[in-house]
């Protein structure tokens, strides 16, 4: 373990990387309860699998982006730390799985060498910022939204404002209008807009997917670009601060936007500008405005078999950028799935004959950039080599999934399973949707959308269903779903409920009458609201009869077992300890962190630590007393309320912590907050102590 804290060259990440692998040791000896701990190393990008005693990484890549070094270092390490799969996620990740939990520390450390992170890839923080995967090379965009991604990762990472809120946090960016990062299922989603010549940003807000799907509203039609970070760091703290957090299927911004009201939420935000730790923040985009030099490559003289193939190929696959002469190449990559021989050999490819660049896309693919068009052929017979040629990119052959049953603890039914299935039905029963890339199918292994099934025209969810005293697996069929474009967006009805075995059938059915009563130039969602959901109920109807199962019904896909409902939290349960104190001693954490930010000058950054550990102290006397916890405002109103002649603070303990809202982040501030919060702990750790020796 040593060699890595030696290695590491950034402090902050070194300090980071230390303290996961002091957490497992902790946790390991019963010092740190499960929940804790989980909430932890989730925010290291470190997930329980559905297997017993090993992790899945998510690998952070913000808006898909890898050179060769970085996809040569991610190859490295799922071959030393796990079985040399890589798996593209819908958000533009890398997750490998099957790694042991003691090895988590020295896997990031690796990954830093090239500027690789875990950090905040999962847990209640935001998550990976995603973008359009053509971002910088689409003809259609007013600018590359590249740098603005890369800007709004970079500024919220370890950002005590966003490091424990009540559920994830998810922003996209999208080049143009057609919206291809699906603005309206973000909770924010940034829209590239150019006003009289300057440069900015229509917003939505409070979208998602998941069991309740909700359409994101439009918070701005227009800001300019140095303001989309105060604003985002607005919104993450009236979030953080008005979020519920006990209920989980309740805690997205989605709900909190609903339950308090829209224009409640604005007025919210607005009354945060006095606390910004910045009022306007200029992004610097030289870095990604410089040419591409492509003066060293070569063009090798390579002879094509199949001229048929190839122009198919070149079709649904190649994209002509705006920087003339170049184009970009999309790699179909199956389930997401691929594995690091190829990713090294695709490494190299793309330093020495492209832009040494990929784009990782929300449809699990890869795209590469900066090809000469003369090295079209080239490319194709060496991507021929290794299986990357299979045409319909981005195309109704082409399925989104998530995992499933497969490694995750929340699947219900096989969506890898099924969705090979379907595009071996697509690939040889309907190739002519190769080059169609209005459809899209997308499946699920549970209601949470991971594979986003809740927006495609064509969508599956894994779920179960009864026959007798048995129960197999079954999908829902959901249809009509789109992005409609600009922000706007319409989600999928659920048709019917159907054994997952008949899911072929299911496609073979739908896909059979569009083509045969679709008027010409009428789109799928034009031909899906004509025709209307109770048409498409009674023509699959029959297949959801559950009265003739046969025994291969009772059998998921990629599976030779009986069916087992096996959902849960899945993750190993450790020492249960007392939580209040683990409470008290993660705001003193809390108090040094905001005392070294402090030092630091970073006065914002010391200002939320101090306002997070006057919550968290308060939080654990509420808890000793039994009483709610659910939001930050409900713990700072019941403290009151039950403390008020218990802790004497000379001014109500709302006055006292709301500080935060109605100061500006100076030095002076700062350093009065910071003392205010090591009284209040000091107060509060005294008052404990006197209850227990009172209760010996």
């Amino acid at each position: 373990m040593e060699s890595f804290r030696s290695e590491i060259e950034n402090p902050i990440v070194a300090r980071d990387i230390i303290d996961l692998e002091k957490k497992i040791s902790l946790f390991y000896d019963g010092e740190i309860d499960e929940a804790r701990f989980r909430s932890l190393r989730l925010a290291r990008g470190v997930y329980g699998q559905r297997q017993f005693g090993v992790q899945m990484v998510r690998i952070k890549l913000p808006y898909g982006k890898l050179t060769s070094e970085q996809l040569h270092r991610v190859a490295n390490v799922s071959d030393e730390y796990s079985r040399g799969r890589l798996h593209i996620t819908t958000r533009q990740d890398i997750q490998i799985h099957h790694v042991s939990l003691d090895r988590t520390p020295e896997l990031w450390a690796e990954l830093e060498k090239d500027d690789i992170t875990l950090r905040e890839a999962c847990g209640n923080a935001v998550r990976n910022v995603t973008a359009s995967e053509t971002a910088g090379i689409d003809k259609d965009e007013p600018f590359d939204v590249s740098p603005y991604a890369h800007a709004i990762f970079e500024f919220f990472l370890r950002n005590p404002i966003c490091q424990e809120l009540g559920r994830k946090f998810k922003i996209s960016f999208s080049g143009t209008d057609k919206d291809t990062a699906l603005s309206f299922m973000h909770d924010l989603g940034f829209i590239a807009k150019i006003k009289n010549g300057e440069i900015g940003f229509k917003i939505m807000i409070g979208g998602g997917l998941g069991s309740q799907a909700i359409l994101a509203d439009v918070l701005f039609e227009f800001v300019a670009a140095d303001k989309i970070i105060p604003i985002t760091e607005a919104v993450l703290r009236v979030f953080d601060r008005f979020g519920e957090r006990s209920k989980r299927a309740k805690a997205r911004l989605k709900f909190l936007i609903k339950d308090i009201g829209f224009d409640a939420f604005v007025k919210l935000v607005e009354e945060e500008q006095k606390a910004l730790s910045v009022t306007s923040f200029p992004i610097d985009t030289a870095s990604f405005d410089a040419e591409i030099d492509l003066s060293h490559v070569k063009i090798p003289s390579v002879k094509i078999e199949d001229i048929k193939a190839f122009e198919l190929w070149k079709s649904t696959n190649v994209i002509e950028q705006k920087q003339e002469g170049l184009s970009a190449i999309g790699i179909k990559v199956h389930l997401g799935d691929f594995y690091t021989d190829k990713a090294r050999i695709l490494a190299d490819l793309v330093k020495k004959y492209a832009g040494n660049e990929i784009r990782l896309s929300l449809r699990q693919n890869i795209l590469i950039r900066h090809v000469k068009n003369e090295l079209l052929p080239f490319f194709y017979v060496e991507l021929q080599k290794l299986g990357f040629d299979d045409a319909g990119y981005e195309s109704t052959l082409d399925i989104t999934s998530c995992p499933g049953t497969d490694t995750c603890n929340l699947g219900i039914a096989s969506s890898t399973g099924v969705s090979a299935e379907l595009e071996r039905v697509l690939k040889s029963e309907f190739p002519q949707f190769a080059n169609n890339k209005e459809i899209t199918i997308k499946i699920s292994g549970c209601m949470n959308s991971c594979g986003q099934h809740t927006m495609a025209h064509i969508g599956f969810q894994g779920m179960s269903i009864n026959s007798g005293n048995y129960v197999a697996p079954a999908l829902q069929v959901l249809l009509g779903g789109s992005v409609l474009g600009n922000g706007a967006g319409r989600f999928a009805d659920k048709v019917l409920k159907i054994p997952s075995k008949r899911g072929p059938q299911a496609l073979r059915s739908i896909l059979s009458n569009y083509e045969a009563n679709v008027c010409i130039g009428e789109s799928f969602i034009n031909y899906y609201e004509r025709q209307g959901e109770k048409y498409f109920y009674d023509l699959l109807k029959p297949l959801s009869d559950t009265t003739n199962l046969e025994q291969s019904d009772f059998i998921d896909w990629g599976s030779n077992e009986a069916y087992d409902k096996a959902v849960g939290v899945g993750e190993c349960a450790g020492v249960v300890i007392d939580l209040i104190a683990t409470l008290l001693f993660e705001s003193e954490e809390k108090l040094e962190n905001a005392s070294g930010s402090l030092i630091n000058n970073q006065y914002s950054d010391s200002i939320y630590y101090a306002y997070s550990s006057i919550v968290n102290t308060a939080k654990a006397l509420l808890i000793s007393e039994g009483k709610k916890t659910n939001t930050h405002v409900g713990i700072i109103t019941q403290f009151e309320e039950v403390f008020a002649s218990e802790i004497e603070l000379n001014v109500p303990f709302s006055d006292f912590i709301y500080q935060i809202k109605n100061n500006e982040p100076t030095k002076e501030f700062a350093e009065k907050y910071l003392t205010d919060a090591q009284l209040f702990y000091k107060k509060v750790d005294v008052y404990r102590a006197n209850i227990i020796n009172d209760e010996k």
